[in-house]
């Protein structure tokens, strides 16, 4: 029995890592359709999607069933309970590559945001794309130089997130108010995006080193 609960419990860690994989191209597709204006590739997001919901649902089904049959304690039970609240936060970024993507298809043929906003985010995918391939790494290594690393990421979105405010509430900011809602969504869901790759690097750094402090962060307020 002891042996079938062992493979269980990796079982969890290779479905977070595939998970995590999963979100990791779907970002990657959603700042290039986004970026290029690519209305195939936003498509691709948008219908795979589905395929993370799915993931996240077989994982949460395992996770629960191992608490009702094996009944694990101590780290054990830190680890199963973990996976079903990083399981949650993965999933929310998968939907946040669908939205970005949604607007690159929304917009077509034209361009989401003005010129003048532009290379904020390019730099503001790039480093979505970049923390979530952390993300993985840190699932699959647990290795916790990368979880800070995905913070020092976070704080240059949250900067760049707050220069795109800047911009469309200054009085220099000539675009349409159309312009000034895409600029201001896109710009929002690239600051979550990054907040729920935190969220799950707290929770895997409490786990490898025990340290609680900041590892129950909440990401709030939801964005849908």
């Amino acid at each position: 029995m002891r042996d079938v609960f062992q493979q269980e419990m990796r079982e969890v860690q290779s479905r977070l890592v595939e998970l995590a994989e999963l979100v990791h191209v779907s970002i990657a597709n959603a700042v290039q359709a986004f970026n290029e204006t690519d209305v195939v590739v936003a498509e691709e997001v948008i219908q795979n999607d589905s395929r993370i919901d799915e993931l996240t649902i077989e994982l949460d089904e395992l996770a629960i069933n191992i608490l009702a049959r094996q009944a694990p304690v101590a780290r054990d039970l830190r680890i199963v309970v973990s996976a079903l609240r990083i399981s949650a936060s993965l999933e929310r970024m998968g939907d946040m590559s669908g939205h970005i993507a949604q607007l690159a298809r929304y917009r077509f043929p034209d361009r989401v945001v003005p010129k003048g906003l532009r290379s904020t985010f390019k730099e503001m995918g790039r480093l979505d794309v970049e923390m979530a391939g952390n993300l993985a790494e840190l699932l699959r290594t647990q290795d916790v130089k990368i979880a800070e690393q995905i913070r020092n990421d976070d704080d240059k979105v949250d900067e760049l997130h707050a220069s795109v405010f800047d911009k469309i509430l200054g009085d220099t900011w000539s675009g349409e108010t159309v312009a000034a809602v895409d600029a201001t969504l896109a710009s929002r869901y690239h600051e979550r995006f990054a907040d729920h790759a935190v969220s799950i690097a707290k929770k895997v750094l409490y786990l490898v080193t025990g340290d609680w402090t900041g590892a129950d962060d909440e990401v709030a307020p939801r964005a849908s």
